[in-house]
């Protein structure tokens, strides 16, 4: 057997990529610690449970980018991601609540809109550089900053956000990723394309925020009715009768069979 080789990682804040999956990774482990301490979120977590739930706000996105476009996570290759990570998880766990125990909603949302477009622009150019169309990544765009939230709001007994009506949560990351691509595809250098990128998504998601932009909700069926078995048979099914449909027909479930 060979001995095991142990080291450190390499640590790196810059290139390819890197200072921005920095950037988003702190700001969203920041984001994850205040998460974790909002009181629709807190379900009696210790202090090292809020510091794993900063992680995992920090890092999911990320990992599941990299595991899906075939790539070794960099937040495990690199320590200055889950160091990063922890610091901002520390400092989310102090600052949470303002005098008076109020949950400091107004910076929650802030650093919310501040990290989404960070981790769709680094979400998108990891795709486009491992090939991916366009449509593929838009949607690594999504995923990457929004992961670690589906994660924290599942642990937390909460209807994950993307899902929900809230302020064009994940039309900011496609917007953000998108203008990421068009502008690299014109060529545009890298670093004036990520500041204009982030510029939009981050004043639309603010906007958003300030001005009470939300999605439209789902249209309910005109003249809704709920099974009251709350389980109809196939056979009802296939006529297209409910069970209270069938009584008020005088018809028994054996006649639709």
């Amino acid at each position: 057997m060979h001995p095991m080789d142990l080291t450190f990682g390499t640590w790196s804040l810059t290139g390819g990529g890197t200072a921005v999956d920095l950037i988003a990774a702190t700001t969203n482990a920041l984001n994850g610690a205040l998460l974790a301490r909002r009181p629709d979120h807190y379900r009696n977590y210790t202090f090292v449970g809020i510091i794993l739930m900063a992680i995992i706000g920090g890092i999911a996105g990320g990992v599941t980018r990299d595991v899906i476009l075939g790539n070794p996570p960099s937040a495990f290759m690199n320590p200055a991601y889950i160091t990063f990570c922890v610091v901002a998880g520390v400092i989310g766990y102090f600052i949470a609540y303002a005098s008076g125990q109020l949950f400091r909603e107004g910076l929650f949302q802030f650093m919310t809109s501040f990290s989404l477009p960070w981790y769709a622009i680094i979400g998108a150019q990891k795709a486009n550089e491992a090939g991916y169309p366009i449509l593929g990544a838009l949607a690594i765009a999504v995923i990457a900053p929004t992961a670690g939230r589906f994660l924290i709001d599942v642990t937390s007994g909460v209807t994950p956000k993307q899902f929900v009506r809230g302020e064009w949560f994940v039309a900011t990351a496609i917007g953000t990723g998108l203008v990421w691509i068009v502008l690299d595809e014109m060529g545009v250098p890298y670093w004036i394309s990520v500041a204009i990128a982030f510029l939009i998504g981050f004043t639309f998601r603010v906007l958003a925020l300030y001005r009470g932009w939300e999605e439209p909700l789902a249209r309910e069926p005109k003249g809704l009715k709920m099974h009251a078995d709350k389980r109809p048979l196939l056979g009802r099914k296939l006529a297209g009768k409910s069970q209270e449909e069938l009584r008020m027909l005088g018809l028994t479930v054996d006649d639709v069979h």
